[in-house]
């Protein structure tokens, strides 16, 4: 895959926005994390959900990498329940692979 895998058609404005910026990260890794993730879950995260992924957005592509992979742990104010479900999807997907 090398890029948007759904359709951002049916989108509003901020999930349209959320959507390209999981896919052009800067590192081909977190496209992948993030992308798929949002591929399968921005058209249903609640308005507090799109404001904490937001925010994910603005951390630096290899922080996040490694609290997803688990190579050092999450802060606790990043280790929330819709941060482990982007990690258990990441799993999730790995082993599909």
């Amino acid at each position: 895959m090398t890029g948007i895998g759904i359709s951002s058609e049916g989108l509003d404005e901020r999930r349209r926005r959320l959507l390209f910026r999981s896919w052009h990260r800067g590192i081909r890794e977190m496209d992948l994390v993030l992308g798929r993730f949002a591929d399968a879950e921005i058209a249903k995260l609640s308005d507090a959900d799109l404001d904490e992924y937001e925010a994910w957005l603005e951390v630096p592509d290899q922080k996040i990498f490694t609290w997803v992979n688990g190579t050092q742990p999450a802060p606790a104010e990043i280790d929330t329940p819709l941060f482990r479900r982007l990690r258990d999807f990441h799993y999730k997907d790995d082993e599909s692979t």
